[in-house]
């Protein structure tokens, strides 16, 4: 069992400052776990509804994530799915926070802290399969281009959240994206906050419609697609 102080078991932990006592900052990235003006407000734009989301959700709803960090987005999914059905949530993740880390950051979210207390209490136990009434999350400890390629299962919607491609460009490299094709549903959906020309030029490289849409706060852009039918594949 690892303390709330400590790292899950799998995984390089990460290196963080803090930005006004308040964000967390990837020391490896250079980059904010969430967005300076709103991290959930920019979560629920981008991918919540960039993925037409919660009105798509139904029992066994497969969403499937490009990084975990605070638990931001799997926090707001759990928020908004209020029907019936049970989802499921697939996050890959490389360098994962300790509970301690989430815990300080997601204090800038008071209105997920029933949701946030129940996530936390499971991580900083080791846990990495996270259960909530109606919806089980599996974080994925690892990295993605070896973790991602034999994953068994096929995301409904894709919430693609790395660090910046500039700063990360692992994560957002054309035979990533191509696995991530690989493992969306027929009608499947992505969405991300950037419009990085590679980035998207990748997504439909790999089969996706894609689609520049607004951004949120003073990002003028995000990409958003589908994966249409006859472009799914079984992984």
């Amino acid at each position: 069992m690892t303390r709330p102080d400590q790292t899950p078991a799998c995984g390089q932990s990460p290196a963080l400052q803090w930005r006004d006592d308040v964000i967390p900052v990837s020391g490896r990235f250079d980059d904010p776990y969430f967005s300076l003006a709103g991290g959930l407000e920019e979560t629920r734009h981008v991918f919540l509804a960039g993925n037409g989301l919660p009105e798509r959700f139904r029992d066994g709803f497969q969403i499937a994530e490009l990084g975990f960090g605070t638990g931001l987005n799997l926090l707001a999914a759990v928020q908004a799915h209020q029907g019936p059905g049970h989802l499921q949530f697939t996050s890959f993740e490389a360098y994962p926070l300790p509970a301690s880390d989430m815990r300080r950051a997601l204090r800038a979210f008071p209105e997920l802290a029933e949701i946030a207390d129940q996530m936390l209490r499971q991580w900083a136990d080791g846990a990495t399969t996270l259960h909530f009434p109606r919806l089980t999350a599996r974080i994925v400890l690892g990295d993605a281009r070896d973790t991602l390629p034999v994953w068994q299962g096929r995301g409904d919607a894709w919430f693609l959240d790395g660090f910046s491609p500039a700063k990360n460009p692992e994560l957002w490299s054309p035979e990533l994206l191509r696995e991530v094709a690989l493992h969306t549903r027929p009608g499947g959906t992505f969405a991300t906050y950037t419009a990085a020309g590679h980035v998207r030029r990748a997504l439909a490289e790999a089969g996706f419609g894609v689609t520049r849409a607004p951004g949120y706060g003073r990002k003028r852009h995000m990409t958003a697609g589908v994966l249409p039918p006859s472009e799914a594949q079984r992984p």
